[in-house]
Formats: structure tokens, sequence, C-alpha cells
């Protein structure tokens, strides 16, 4: 294969390097040295991850946690454009500011439907097992190509303003791994089974309906305490999606595990935990409420969780 999933996380490990090494000589930088290795450390996990011990991995997380909640890492004030001009070049550039963000998600559908059957000298193109990861990673690089003609801006800036947005989310911005990977830990724990055993103990699951709702809200609550949907997503299609949605009921598992988490980010739009989501904008656009974006989005999510019922007692 030519383009391979590990030549994403490879770059998004030098990102985050450069990251490390410019907080690292920043001398404005409250707390460089702590901040600096917390990145440093984030970069070798997708650099050289898979080729390190799990124990040297797992310390490495460990240190990463210690840092963090001793409040080692903290951002930094950057130089930013005076407002004036800052307004002007967006009434200059317009909607074509939406240009950018919105060629990711279209070079992502596209690569993913069209280039995984592209061979190049009997090669596949993308890596068949991480086409949509591929795609994306794509997508991600035709935006910044795209954003730095609209702006007339060069990559030096953008990397400029990748440390910045890195810096200000902080230690959040790993959230979604972690998150990630203690829903792994839960799966393997046999939670997902406990919680099915428990749910056909107490709740009538010879309904379909009652199934598909137990689904779909087992995954938002899920997500409300974990914070993030890929954490809840292996506990309840463990214990409910895939031994009755499926199992009993003959479903289709493409179209629950597709519903079910998109269940699982409505409970991510209602939750603190989902602190990067939720709490980091709340403190970037300076609101005084830190809820205040939670509750935007409250009324939102609880429509798209009722919707999502009904679609997956119609599509399943």
């Amino acid at each position: 294969m030519i383009l391979k999933i590990d030549y994403l996380y490879w770059l998004a490990g030098s990102l985050l390097a450069i990251t490390g090494v410019l907080t690292l000589v920043d001398p404005k930088h409250p707390r460089r040295f702590t901040s600096g290795s917390f990145w440093l450390l984030y970069a070798m996990v997708f650099l050289v991850g898979d080729r390190l011990p799990a124990p040297v991995i797992g310390a490495g997380v460990i240190v990463m946690a210690l840092l963090a909640g001793f409040g080692g890492v903290r951002s930094s004030k950057h130089e930013e454009l005076p407002e004036s001009q800052r307004r002007a070049s967006a009434k200059r550039l317009g909607h074509r500011l939406f240009v950018p963000a919105l060629l990711i998600p279209l070079s992502s559908v596209l690569g993913t439907l069209f280039l995984k059957n592209v061979t190049i000298a009997g090669l596949p193109l993308i890596d068949p097992k991480n086409v949509t990861f591929v795609s994306l990673g794509l997508g991600c690089m035709i935006a910044l190509g795209v954003a730095c003609v609209l702006t007339k801006d060069t990559f030096v800036q953008a990397l400029r303003e990748s440390r910045r947005l890195t810096d200000s989310l902080g230690w959040t911005l790993v959230l979604p791994q972690l998150l990630a990977t203690l829903g792994l830990v839960f799966a393997d724990a046999g939670v997902g089974k406990a919680v099915g055993h428990l749910l056909t103990t107490y709740v009538g699951m010879d309904s379909r309906l009652i199934a598909i709702t137990v689904y779909c809200v087992g995954m938002a609550l899920f997500a409300i305490i974990m914070g993030n949907g890929f954490a809840a997503f292996p506990v309840m299609t463990g214990g409910v999606g895939v031994p009755i949605l499926v199992g009993t009921f003959h479903g289709n598992p493409a179209v629950m595990a597709a519903i079910g988490m998109f269940s699982g980010y409505c409970g991510t739009l209602m939750t603190p935990m989902a602190a990067n989501f939720n709490i980091v904008p709340a403190a970037l656009l300076e609101l005084r409420d830190k809820n205040a974006v939670i509750r935007a989005q409250l009324p939102t999510a609880l429509v798209v969780l009722i919707v999502n019922v009904v679609l997956l007692n119609v599509f399943l």
C-alpha cells in the first residue's frame, strides 16, 4: 500500500513534537518545562509508540497525568494581530473562511467512496483497513493548503496557529484518546456483559422498541458519565447492541453501530466530562457561565436522541 495510517500518526506526532520544542524554548511560558515535556511525551506515543514496550508507554501516560494533575500544563500568551486587522481580514475573506473546514468532511467522504479500490502498480493507494481515516488525513492536508492560499499566509504560520490552539486546549486534547481506551478497558473487564445481564434481568427486552430505546439512551448516559461516545460504545454495544439488537432481533450491525455512536454523541453534548468539547470552548470565548455551551446544546441533543430511536426502529 502507498498511503498508510502510520503516516498520519507520524504527522500528528511531528506537530506535537514541534509544539513541545517551541514550548520548551518559550521564555514567556509560565510552565514551559513541564508543558513542553507533556507535549513531547504525547508526541512519543504517535511517533514510536508501536515500537516501545507497553510498560514504557504506560509510564509515559502516568507522567503525563501527573504533569496535568499538578497544574504543570498551562497556556502561554501568544502574539495576535490587533482586533482591527483581524476584523478586516475576516470581512475580506467573508464566507470563504468556511471553505477549508467544509473540504475536510467532503474529502473524507469522496476518498472513502472512490479511493478504496484504486491501485498503482498493483499496490492499493490507501490502506484498505483504514480508508476513512487516511481520507480524513488527506482532507485535512488539502484544507490546510487551501487555507494558506485563501489567507495568503505560509505553512510556518499554520504551525504557529497549531501550537496556539494546542496550547489553549491543553491537557484536554488527550481526553478522547484516553476515554476511548477506557471504553476498551471496560469491555475487557466485562462491564458490557454485566450491563447486559442487569438490563435483561430488570428490563423487558422482548419488545424491539424497548431494546432500541435502552440501547440509544444507554449510549447517551454512558457518554455523559465517561465524556465520550467512544468510551460508551464498547460497553453498550457489547451488552445490548450485539447480543440483543443483532443476535435476538437480527438487526443490521452497521445501522446499529452508526446510530448507536450518534446517540453516544448526544450524551457528549450534555456533559462537562467532555471538557474539550464543552468546557474549553466556554473558556476560550471567555463566557461567564462555564456550562453555557452545554445549555445551548441540550435541546438539540435531546431531540436528536429521540430521532435516533425512531430511525433505529425504522432501519434496523
